[in-house]
């Protein structure tokens, strides 16, 4: 059971193995783009190629006799998407087990690459646990970390993290069917959440230090990608770099404008280079060929975003 291109990987792995792949769960074909084109997800792609039986329920829990005709002896969920209903949880001989993309009890949720790098996290990786009907807070089976990188943003530590889940699980089956792994409880006094990201987190706010800043650049790159204004305009912020300056001005100021990129200084009064963005019904493109063209009119003094955030 899953959906986007994370869980992609992890089917794939589990092609190449023994184990008999009975049905792949993912959510409707959904519409996408400007022309609003209905397009089937990553999973239901993928599983068609190797003539899976594709299941996609609007609602799971009001949806799920067609798993139980298969009697699966584990459900698999990676990025699924949808909480499963109890009768499907108690259906399998080994559970249900789900592959996370945090070390929990941290960051339980859906949308916890995200906020290991906006949160400045210097690690995150992969939990692989049974699931229960509370969210993420199943039994943990087994975990691996990975660090993240000062240039890791959502696309990189999605792709490291899609094929170290895929690894993991690998490893973890065969222990699983064994009876060999000793489940460990999760600490809830521990817990921490990553909800999925809203439009307003994705809002600047420059009042924050450099590096706050900068992981929230990152943090929201490729998806959904963090913005500010200009001249009343939402402008997206696609890549910036942290340089190790003290900047008199105040948070969110332009301070110094080069031929390819400009400067502004965040709370902290160390700045941010802005080296790529996305003005308004714009594509994206680097920051000198903005200077260049709609944003020419950029120069020291102009402030961006709100006033005392």
């Amino acid at each position: 059971m899953g959906t986007p291109d994370f869980a992609v990987p992890i089917l794939e792995q589990l092609l190449q193995t023994k184990y008999e792949i009975g049905l792949v769960v993912t959510q409707p074909d959904r519409p996408v783009g400007r022309r609003r084109t209905l397009t089937p997800p990553p999973v239901k792609i993928t599983a068609k190629k190797h003539n899976i039986p594709v299941f996609q329920p609007e609602k799971l829990s009001d949806n799920f006799e067609e798993i139980m005709k298969y009697h699966p002896d584990v459900i698999i969920t990676a990025a699924y998407g949808q909480f499963l209903p109890k009768e499907l949880l108690e259906l399998p001989k080994y559970g249900c087990i789900n592959v996370h993309a945090s070390l929990l009890p941290k960051l339980r949720g859906g949308a916890p690459i995200h906020y290991a790098i906006l949160q400045g996290e210097k690690e995150t990786g992969i939990t692989i646990m049974y699931m229960e009907e509370k969210l993420d807070a199943g039994d943990i089976l087994t975990q691996r970390a990975i660090p993240i990188e000062q240039e890791d943003d959502v696309g990189i530590l999605h792709d490291k993290l899609s094929e170290l889940g895929a690894e993991l699980l690998m490893e973890t089956l065969p222990k699983l069917f064994e009876n060999s792994i000793t489940p460990i409880k999760q600490n809830e006094a521990e817990a921490t959440f990553a909800p999925n990201i809203t439009r307003d987190i994705e809002k600047i706010h420059w009042s924050k230090t450099s590096e706050e800043v900068y992981n929230h650049i990152r943090g929201l790159r490729p998806w959904p990608v963090a913005y500010t204004t200009y001249e009343n305009n939402n402008i997206k912020i696609w890549k910036a770099q942290v340089i190790d300056k003290t900047f008199t001005g105040e948070a969110g100021e332009i301070v110094d404008v080069k031929d390819e990129y400009f400067t502004v200084v965040c709370g902290d009064g160390k700045g941010v280079i802005i080296t790529e963005l996305q003005p308004a019904g714009s594509r994206k493109m680097s920051t000198g060929d903005f200077l260049r063209g709609s944003g020419s009119n950029i120069k020291k003094g102009i402030v961006l975003g709100e006033i005392n955030e």
